[in-house]
């Protein structure tokens, strides 16, 4: 039994991330708790980093880690897992070097400072995921996805989409359009004005169509929105000082410069064309993700947002990797109206004063209006400087009201995925991967998303410790 040190300034969910994680072959799931439901059908994909330390030395940031892959499938009331690094090229050179080579977000690589130029940074593939239908890809921001078998997670190695060529890049948000099969993403090219790259593809993945615009600067752009029949980015007022970073005295991460005099600029695509349909700016903030997007029924677009108000949550995702952290960090659900013709901010509306981080909706809802939004949260009264996030959530927009899963102390939960049930529309579930501190542990909890603030309906146990993952997807059965 793993007991937490009372002593320790470090909080319980530190113990999920202070050793490597270790890999698992297809496993069938023990049941610890309840049934899995009949119609529950299909495959939960999470992503996330496994590895922060290699050789002694420990990552500079919790970006850096390289990531691994959890599939948990559903069969006729059987459940089993695998759980596997994504074989890149720089985590192959490092495990057989037994030390770590490269730079990455948060760090320069290790060595004389000429290793900053010799080895570039390492696509660390630990997003977010995509399901193909014939395979799965490992998405980071900052290079192009991995491909892997969607059953036995083996990697096959880079993949270009039909389209990426070099130097492009490939975001891990993705939005898909469950109507149309569309898929699509964007990926941001630097230099000293960095080009905002967008692409769409066909159901398959493969690149149907690119367009590609030049930004002010070089910001940090991890999100955007499909609404509708528009794509909008609103692009924070973060911006990278690159003559440090050329030169390798500073790493990417602390050469990120928050500067709210530039406001947040707005960018609106029609979807169809690819083609700008206006440009505008609003006030600072700054978002790592957005919860939906939509057009109401008086043309304009409506955007939720897990907003901050500066840009310290980049220290406190810092301070995340070493087991404490010190900074407070809040985000709100916030909800923006914008005229798409102009980029005209219309009104800007906080839906809910609680922390709010991972916001997501059902599949079938991704750019049209949803009644509810799923999320990640925090207890009430815990120290949102020092802890991580440990309730999942469901705001109803129609009741504005939000229906908590209270997992109980030192359990941490994964950011909640929706799934609907194959037998019954009217029927759908919460997936979320949990890390017990209590006994070092991980376990899949499945919860009635209807009756999220009673016992899940199902809890599996997992062979070995899953740390504290970014995004996943559930890929229903065919």
């Amino acid at each position: 039994m793993h007991t937490i040190d009372k002593k320790s300034t470090k909080k319980a969910w530190a113990s999920a991330i202070a050793q490597p994680a270790k890999e698992f072959p297809v496993t069938q799931l023990p049941i610890l708790s309840g049934k899995i439901p009949d119609g529950l059908r299909g495959t939960l994909y999470r992503n996330g980093v496994a590895r922060l330390e290699r050789g002694g030395i420990h990552m500079g940031h919790w970006f850096d880690g390289d990531g691994a892959i959890l599939a948990v499938n559903f069969t006729q009331g059987i459940a089993t897992g695998v759980y596997r690094y994504v074989q890149t090229s720089g985590y192959q050179e490092e495990a057989a070097a037994g030390k770590l080579l490269y730079g990455n977000y948060g760090m320069t690589a290790p060595g004389p400072i000429w290793n900053q130029w010799q080895k570039p940074i390492k696509n660390v593939a630990n997003t977010s995921v995509l399901a193909l239908p014939d395979k799965l890809l490992a998405l980071w921001e900052a290079g192009k996805p991995h491909a892997l078998n969607l059953q036995t997670l083996e990697t096959s190695g880079e993949d270009d989409l039909g389209g990426l060529s070099k130097g492009l890049n490939y975001s891990a948000h993705y939005k898909r359009d469950k109507q149309t099969g569309e898929i699509f993403n964007f990926g941001i090219s630097s230099g000293l004005n960095a080009t905002l790259n967008i692409y769409k593809s066909d159901s398959t993945g493969k690149i149907i169509q690119q367009a590609a615009y030049k930004l002010d600067g070089v910001p940090l752009v991890h999100d955007f929105i499909l609404a509708g029949q528009y794509i909008v980015f609103f692009i924070p007022p973060v911006r990278l000082n690159i003559l440090p970073l050329l030169i390798g005295t500073n790493n990417y991460s602390d050469s990120v410069e928050w500067q709210p005099r530039l406001g947040t600029q707005i960018l609106v695509i029609d979807r169809v064309s690819l083609c700008v349909v206006s440009r505008g700016e609003t006030e600072p903030w700054y978002q790592w993700h957005f919860a939906n997007g939509y057009v109401d029924a008086s043309g304009s677009v409506i955007v939720d947002i897990a907003r901050y108000e500066d840009f310290q949550t980049n220290q406190y995702l810092k301070e995340v990797a070493t087991g404490e952290t010190h900074t407070p960090a809040k985000s709100t659900l916030t909800r923006v109206h914008l005229h798409p013709q102009t980029s005209k901010v219309t009104s800007i509306q906080q839906l809910l004063n609680r922390h709010c981080e991972f916001p997501t909706v059902p599949q079938q809802n991704v750019g049209q209006a949803s009644r509810y939004t799923y999320m990640s949260t925090l207890q009430t009264g815990k120290d949102i400087s020092q802890e991580l996030l440990n309730v999942i959530a469901r705001f109803d927009h129609k009741t504005e009201t939000l229906t908590e899963a209270d997992l109980g102390e030192n359990r941490y939960p994964s950011e909640p995925i929706h799934a609907q049930d194959i037998q019954n529309p009217e029927q759908s579930w919460l997936l979320t991967v949990v890390y017990d501190a209590n006994s070092h542990s991980s376990e899949v909890w499945v919860f009635d998303s209807d009756r999220l603030d009673t016992k899940p309906v199902c809890k599996l146990g997992l062979p070995s410790v899953i740390p504290h993952s970014f995004h996943g997807t559930w890929n229903p059965a065919s």
